[in-house]
């Protein structure tokens, strides 16, 4: 059992503040965004800074000869954009009622809605130095007057240890393809019904037949035309979703320069011409997608791009699984199945406490009824 009293605990306002080679040795293999290199593109390129709502606070627990055991990305918000477990109702009610809900502290990847460690353990470092992060948090929460504390797309194991610790726990959902072991594509179709297998090969075909060519670039093959074209396509897409586009030009080339092996950019040709692109990054076992554009509408195209060659690419390389992201049923007749993701919440008004607990017991029942029905749509076949 590590002691308080021979640790230290410190706030970090850049991630530039620590190595990325001391701060990488507690992120896993497969958590490309958790890494120093995709936080400090955030920060380097301004999408993570005070103006735009994302003031870094990062936490990091070093033992008594100055080793880090422990580290956590969080931030002071100014608003719940780029989060993707959304709270807006929760701010809206407090704020009625004479609160103050904002800033608000959140240890997250921002824009990043993907599953994984956020209270990062180097190894053999002891268990309980997650408590004692839980607990600085809490305390920065409380030295500033904060409203709340969220731990958004944490693992299950955290979520327990944050909830044995005061937190409320929120369940919601993603959608994730495994690969069953298999050998090809043709292999993966063979698990499918009769009526989803035809589906995708016709959606497929459609495709090639439109006369597109698809490629998948990662490290030194992507240069900064590709990026140029990529950027475009994310424009129109965030400004249509989300009203304002949450990272910049600079941040995509920040991204390739020092993660470029971790990225797999998928690209669609039209003759010589790049008209969509789908993003991904990837671990030593999954790849996750992220963003996807196009110039104009095409059939089948964001299917393809987005979903089929994640899985192409998973198959090839042998990875475990692809993770698609939130929303949209349309995912699971391809392959992708509903699975759990967890959020943890910290209240300081004991009053707004149990009107949020009481909202999250409710969302809870809707969540279960929802995973219910979405795994009745599995195209697989029965056993």
């Amino acid at each position: 059992m590590a002691s308080s009293k021979s640790l230290n605990i410190d706030i970090l306002e850049s991630i530039k503040s620590i190595s990325p080679d001391v701060w990488n040795n507690c992120v896993g293999a497969d958590e490309p965004f958790a890494k120093h290199e995709f936080l400090s593109a955030l920060e380097d390129s301004g999408c993570t800074a005070a103006k735009a709502g994302w003031m870094p606070q990062h936490f990091v627990l070093y033992d008594e000869q100055g080793t880090l055991l422990a580290c956590s990305p969080a931030y002071l918000k100014g608003h719940s954009y780029g989060e993707y477990v959304f709270d807006w109702s929760w701010a809206d009610a407090y704020e009625r009622a004479g609160g103050r809900y904002y800033p608000k502290l959140q240890c997250a990847i921002p824009f990043t809605p993907v599953s994984g460690h956020r209270l990062l353990l180097a190894p053999n470092a002891p268990q309980d130095c997650q408590a004692l992060l839980l607990e600085a948090m809490v305390a920065r929460a409380k030295e500033l007057h904060l409203s709340s504390l969220h731990i958004t797309f944490t693992t299950e194991q955290e979520w327990k240890v944050a909830q044995n610790n005061g937190f409320l726990g929120r369940i919601g959902h993603q959608y994730h393809w495994d690969n069953d072991g298999y050998n090809s594509f043709d292999d993966f179709l063979d698990r499918l019904s009769s009526r989803k297998r035809k589906s995708i090969r016709k959606e497929r075909q459609a495709v090639k037949d439109s006369g597109i060519a698809l490629r998948c670039l990662s490290g030194a093959d992507i240069t900064e035309n590709h990026w140029d074209a990529f950027y475009s396509f994310y424009l129109d897409t965030s400004g249509r979703k989300w009203g304002h586009p949450y990272l910049n030009r600079d941040f995509f080339s920040l991204l390739g320069q020092r993660m470029g092996d971790d990225v797999v950019l998928v690209l669609a040709y039209q003759d010589d011409t790049i008209v969509a692109g789908a993003l991904n990054l990837k671990g030593d076992k999954t790849i996750y997608g992220r963003y996807w554009g196009c110039r104009e509408d095409f059939r089948f195209l964001h299917f393809e791009a987005c979903y089929y060659q994640a899985i192409d690419y998973a198959i090839t390389h042998r990875l475990a699984r692809v993770e698609a992201g939130a929303q949209g049923q349309h995912k699971i007749q391809r392959g992708y199945l509903p699975q759990k993701t967890y959020s943890s919440h910290w209240i300081a008004d004991r009053g707004f406490q149990r009107a949020v607990e009481d909202f999250l017991k409710h969302d809870q029942k809707v969540n279960e009824l929802e995973m219910k029905e979405l795994s009745s749509l599995s195209p697989y076949k029965r056993s």
